[in-house]
């Protein structure tokens, strides 16, 4: 019976990883298409950070940091829909935490 729970643990635990990098995923790619809807197609979503629990809420916070030539951002987002298991998926720009800009050549 024990070996039964630490093979039940290991599957959750192997389906919940899966879960969480696909959320990642699809997180990125929806914030990517929502800047090229807007016409932002020079704006790359570097990274993407949220709460180890919302893969599995349908309503939850993000913080993604973007970058536009010399310049970065943090944005904070809330996500509403579920992005991997609902075909509407809602992105609302809650705030911009922090802008830093590069001035000068780096060369």
């Amino acid at each position: 019976m024990v070996r039964f729970m630490l093979y039940l643990a290991a599957l959750a635990g192997l389906a919940y990883g899966g879960l969480y990098f696909y959320y990642d995923v699809e997180v990125k790619r929806a914030l990517d298409q929502r800047l090229d809807d807007l016409g932002l197609t020079a704006v790359e979503v570097r990274r993407v950070d949220f709460a180890p629990m919302a893969p599995l809420a349908s309503d939850s916070r993000v913080s993604a940091e973007v970058t536009y030539g010399g310049a970065e951002a943090s944005l904070d987002i809330r996500v509403i829909g579920h992005p991997v298991f609902s075909d509407e998926t809602r992105l609302e720009l809650d705030s911009l935490q922090a802008l830093r800009l590069t001035l000068g050549s780096g060369g």
